[in-house]
């Protein structure tokens, strides 16, 4: 007992933490980070980036004794807002006179990208603590979330050092290569945020999506129930809908799974003269797609994960006619 306390007091003194020390502190600051996103006020500007492309973001953020509130700003290409009150989200499109309302279930939007309970990202992904790095001039601590396995990617995460205030994530693949990035270019954390920061600048008719027509049913309400027989580890369903959309001759189901931070939706809608049958693997940007047909249905799964996820899952997606 002696030797082994030796070992890991040389391993502080020398700057490197045992393993279990490591994950303990890279869990309290996953911890930190999903905490402020949520509880603390901010506002400020920021970038994504996935290929070529390069996206512009405003946001402001506001907690009070009703919890969250948030107005997320598109600066480019088409004006386009988002308007959330705790779970209820409101889209603006401001090339439309129609205001999208639905339920938050599974999106995440940039700082808010690790679940509540960050605990459950641990059998999937190694934790890891970092160098101290600076992101607007804020001196943030890296945070390296590294996958167990080959169906999801790796994340590096840096954190305000003082607030716990995500301030970039990064996605990275097998080579190490950064997929996508999003970091604030200007951001004010704490202080007193304006209601009239949080209202939209653009104005329409809502459509809630989450009780008209545009939702059908539960699937798992439905007489035939959709199912995925050989889920990669770690992942579940979080969503599972029957949708009918505008143009769409037919309904079509929707489920949606995940490990906490990786996301995968599969799509199953009846062959018909407006929907051709598609198979394969392809790529659009840094989500891959796989499409296979099933019986009289057109399956197509996409997520940003590695092929092998979509592929597997894709190749798994059954039908149990006798409900579930």
């Amino acid at each position: 007992m002696r030797q082994v306390s030796r070992v890991a007091l040389l391993g502080v003194l020398c700057g490197v933490l045992p393993a279990h020390a490591e994950q303990t502190e890279g869990v309290a600051w996953l911890h930190k980070i999903a905490d402020a996103a949520q509880q603390l006020n901010y506002s400020g500007t920021y970038i994504y980036q996935y290929g070529n492309r390069v996206e512009t973001f405003k946001i402001a953020h506001l907690h009070d004794e009703r919890g969250e509130h948030e107005k997320l700003e598109v600066l480019d290409d088409t004006p386009r807002e988002i308007v959330r009150n705790n779970d209820e989200v409101l889209c603006f499109e401001g090339d439309t006179s129609s205001v999208v309302v639905e339920k938050r279930k599974f999106r995440k939007i940039f700082p808010a990208l690790l679940p509540s309970q960050v605990n459950t990202l641990l059998d999937n992904y190694q934790v890891k603590i970092g160098k101290i790095g600076r992101v607007t001039g804020i001196p943030c601590q890296y945070i390296i979330l590294d996958p167990k396995d080959n169906y999801r990617y790796s994340h590096r995460l840096c954190a305000d050092s003082a607030s716990g205030m995500l301030l970039k994530a990064s996605m990275l693949n097998e080579k190490h290569e950064v997929l996508a990035q999003t970091a604030f270019t200007q951001l004010v954390i704490g202080g007193k945020i304006d209601k009239e920061q949080l209202k939209p600048k653009l104005t329409g008719r809502k459509v809630v999506l989450n009780t008209d027509k545009a939702v059908v049913s539960d699937i798992r309400q439905s007489e035939k129930s959709w199912n995925v027989s050989a889920l990669p580890p770690g992942f579940t369903r979080i969503l599972a809908l029957k949708r009918t959309m505008p143009g769409k001759a037919h309904p079509f189901n929707q489920l949606v799974y995940s490990d906490g931070l990786a996301t995968v939706s599969v799509f199953i809608e009846p062959l018909s003269a407006s929907v051709k049958p598609v198979q394969g693997s392809s790529s659009q940007g840094i989500i891959n797609v796989y499409a296979k047909v099933l019986d009289d249905y057109q399956v197509t799964v996409l997520g940003e994960v590695p092929a092998a996820t979509v592929s597997q899952i894709g190749n798994s997606v059954v039908l149990d006619t006798g409900g579930r």
